[in-house]
């Protein structure tokens, strides 16, 4: 039988973006990437929303580093989340190679998924190196028992910290600690957290952002806290697709078992590290509860709308 549904296609956004976060609000699909761009010029940050997982409307700079008083380049890997009827929209900036410079990652926030935007603290909310790792690509992850951690990290170090309930301040673990190395084996950077029948499922990107290997592994535990055994890669290049394919968000359309993947890859055609699109394609479980590897399409996926039967 043939389905004769629209499909999304990919990239399923125009333009060169990366490092998606992927969200539903108000009923709504939302997709929060990097502007991929050279560093100077990673200056701002779009959003696009659609109803149905095919037709995508863009909300432009609804976060601008004018609003940012403590950064000056490189703002990438958006994470945001609601709570309390507002919408925390945390990110890093700056790239921050030590202690010494200012930089980390920072939360603006809004009354709406579109924003604008603004600055929350006036300073980072993690603005040092702990546990070696670099603080950057923050992925927010509320549990069912309402307790809200931030996963972040790069230079192969991840680290969890968990959040108060105002969301702009850091709590503490019941052994004391604020920060938590989770590093799994292989960790790079680019950490995702879903829940799926009362499993961790704890995804990472491998390789370098800016080459052909760049891809996707994950490790499943009982904890949010981990650890998190590596069990393999799920996404990686395909030389029929594309290439650099990594650094993604997931959409569980509620109350089903219906997974979708948001990741960014980069076209054969490009070399530039920079080229990479925002593409999105179905993410299957096995029998054994294991995630299936993703099949990269040109297609996309079929139409999709919240609430409805299909």
């Amino acid at each position: 039988m043939t389905n004769n549904k629209p499909t999304s296609g990919n990239p399923v956004i125009p333009g060169w973006y990366a490092d998606p976060e992927a969200r539903i609000f108000n009923n709504r699909f939302w997709i929060y990437p990097t502007y991929s761009a050279p560093y100077k010029e990673q200056t701002f940050f779009d959003a696009f929303y659609s109803d149905n997982l095919v037709e995508w409307e863009k909300a432009e700079r609804i976060l601008d580093i004018k609003d940012i008083s403590w950064a000056d380049k490189a703002m990438w890997a958006p994470s945001p989340i609601e709570r309390n009827g507002k919408y925390y929209y945390f990110f890093a900036a700056n790239d921050i190679q030590s202690n010494n410079e200012l930089g980390g990652i920072g939360i603006a926030v809004s009354d709406q998924p579109h924003g604008p935007f603004k600055d929350a603290l006036g300073k980072p909310l993690i603005d040092k190196i702990h546990h070696g790792a670099q603080p950057i690509d923050p992925h927010v992850f509320i549990d069912n028992d309402n307790n809200a951690y931030l996963y972040y990290g790069g230079w192969g170090q991840c680290n969890v910290v968990k959040l108060n309930t105002d969301m702009i301040s850091l709590g503490t673990f019941d052994d004391g600690s604020v920060y938590k190395d989770i590093t799994p084996n292989f960790f790079v950077e680019g950490p995702c957290m879903i829940k799926r029948k009362n499993k961790y499922y704890f995804m990472w990107s491998e390789g370098g952002w800016g080459g052909p290997d760049y891809s996707v592994a994950y490790g499943i535990s009982e904890s949010p806290l981990g650890p998190f055994n590596r069990v393999g890669k799920i996404l990686e290049k395909d030389p029929k697709v594309a290439t650099g394919a990594g650094h993604h968000g997931v959409i569980q359309i509620p109350g089903k078992d219906e997974w979708y993947i948001i990741y960014h890859r980069r076209p054969l055609s490009e070399t530039n590290a920079n080229h990479r699109e925002v593409c999105i394609d179905r993410l299957y479980f096995n029998k054994e509860e294991e995630i299936q590897p993703i099949e990269m399409t040109f297609e996309g996926v079929s139409e999709c709308v919240l609430g409805a039967d299909k």
